[in-house]
C-alpha cells in the first residue's frame, strides 16, 4: 500500500487560513496573504538604558524614524488640518466670527485626550517609511556591554504602549518569554516592579539572556522571573498588579506559513492547536484575577483569528462577571488607529479591540491587542 505523502504544516496552515480568513477578511485575504509570505519589517527599538543619542543620530541617518514620538506630532498636524477646514466652513456658512470659531477648535483638536495620553515618552522605536525594505544592521553593544537596540517586529510595542505603565506601579508580564515586550515594558523607567514569567524553563532561559544583554544590574533588581503555569497565576498572586499583559501562546500565523520548525499546524500538534483558545481564555482569566480592582489588562496575540481574538475577549468578561462577581469594561483604542494609520495598516472591523494586518507596504503584524479594566 501506499503511503499518503505528508503534506508540509506551512500548507496545513495556509490551506486551513485562506478557509477561513478570506471569510473574515474577503477583499483584504489576498494582499494580506501575499505579505505573510513575504520577509517581515522590523522596528529597532532603543534601549535607554546604553547611551542613546549616537544610535538615535545613526537611525536617523539610514532614514528611519521614531514611529512612538511622530505618531502625535502627525495626528495633531492632521486634526489640526481639520480643524481648520471645519472652522473654514463654519465661516462660509455665518460670514463672520471664524477667528474664535477657529481658535476653539484648534484648541480642541491640540488637547484632544488619546493626543495627551496613553503613549510613554520613554519608548523609542525606529522603523523605515512605508515601501522602503532595508534591513537593520545587528544590534552592536556599547562601552558596558549592553546592546543598542532590540530588533522586533514594530506592532509587537502597541500592546505595551496601550499598557500605558505609570510611575511605580506593579506590572506582570504573564507570558513574556522571549522577552521583546518584558524589554519593552522596562524601557518606561517606571515600572516600580515587574514580574516576567513563562512556563516553558527553555524561552525563559532566553528571557534571561535578553535581560543580561540590554539591561544592567541595577535595573534587573526590579525585575523576578518565574517558571509558572500563567493559568495559576490568579491563584498564586490574586489581586496585586496595577498592570498586566497576557501575549498568549497562538497559531503565530507569519511562523505558521514560513516555518517548518516548531509549527503548531504539525499533525502531531492538532490537539494543541484545537485547545488554544481554552489555553488562551484561562490565560485571560488569571491574569484578571491577577489585577487589583481598577487595574489593567493587555491581551494580545500575534493571530489574526477571531476565534482566539474577540472571542476570547466575550467569553472572559461573560466569565468574570457570572462566576467572580467581576466587572469588566473594554477600554476604546481607536485612537491608537488614528495615532498610527502613518505606521501600521490597522483592520478597520474589528469588534473589539485592534488589529494590525500585515501588508505589503507596511509589513508588520498581524498583531491583536485588546484593552480591559478590571471595575
Amino acid at each position: 500500500a501506499t503511503v499518503a505523502p505528508r503534506i508540509p504544516p506551512t500548507r496545513l496552515a495556509l490551506h486551513h487560513f485562506d478557509m477561513n480568513y478570506s471569510l473574515q477578511l474577503k477583499d483584504l485575504w489576498p494582499s494580506v496573504r501575499a505579505s505573510l509570505l513575504c520577509e517581515q519589517k522590523y522596528g529597532a527599538l532603543v534601549n535607554n538604558f546604553s547611551p542613546v543619542d549616537h544610535v538615535t543620530q545613526e537611525l536617523e541617518l539610514l532614514n528611519a524614524t521614531d514611529f512612538v514620538s511622530e505618531a502625535p506630532k502627525k495626528a495633531q498636524q492632521s486634526q489640526r488640518g481639520t480643524a481648520t477646514e471645519e472652522a473654514g466652513r463654519e465661516e462660509s456658512r455665518s460670514g463672520e466670527g471664524r477667528t474664535v470659531m477657529q481658535a476653539e477648535t484648534m484648541t480642541q483638536a491640540e488637547t484632544s485626550p488619546p493626543l495627551r495620553a496613553s503613549i510613554s515618552p520613554n519608548i523609542k522605536c525606529y522603523t523605515f517609511p512605508r515601501g522602503d525594505i532595508t534591513r537593520f544592521r545587528p544590534a552592536r553593544p556599547d562601552t558596558l556591554g549592553l546592546l543598542n537596540y532590540y530588533l522586533m517586529d514594530a506592532a509587537s510595542l502597541l500592546p505595551v504602549l496601550a499598557l500605558n505603565v505609570q510611575p511605580d506601579e506593579f506590572v506582570l508580564d504573564l507570558c513574556a518569554a522571549p522577552g521583546g515586550k518584558t524589554l519593552a515594558l522596562l524601557q518606561t523607567g517606571v515600572c516600580g516592579h515587574l514580574a516576567a514569567n513563562d512556563v516553558s524553563i527553555s524561552r525563559t532561559k532566553r528571557l534571561y539572556q535578553i535581560l543580561h544583554s540590554y539591561v544592567p544590574k541595577e535595573i534587573r533588581k526590579i525585575v523576578s522571573v518565574t517558571s509558572c503555569d500563567g493559568r495559576d497565576w490568579g491563584q498564586l498572586e490574586g489581586g496585586t498588579f496595577h498592570k498586566v499583559l497576557v501575549d498568549v501562546p497562538c497559531t503565530t500565523d507569519r511562523h505558521s506559513v514560513m516555518e517548518q520548525e516548531n509549527n503548531i499546524f504539525h499533525k502531531r500538534r492538532t490537539k494543541e492547536r484545537q485547545m488554544l483558545p481554552m489555553l488562551q481564555l484561562q490565560l485571560l482569566m488569571a491574569g484578571i484575577l491577577a489585577t487589583k480592582p481598577g487595574g489593567e489588562v493587555v491581551y494580545s496575540t500575534c493571530s489574526l483569528s477571531p476565534l482566539q481574538n474577540e472571542y476570547v475577549i466575550e467569553r472572559a468578561v461573560e466569565i468574570a462577571e457570572t462566576q467572580f462577581n467581576i466587572s469588566i469594561h473594554v477600554e476604546d483604542l481607536s485612537h491608537f488607529r488614528t495615532l498610527f494609520q502613518d505606521t501600521f495598516f490597522f483592520f478597520s472591523d474589528c469588534r473589539l479591540g485592534e488589529l494590525v494586518l500585515p501588508h505589503l507596504t507596511a509589513n508588520f503584524g498581524p498583531m491583536y491587542f485588546c484593552k480591559l479594566r478590571r471595575m
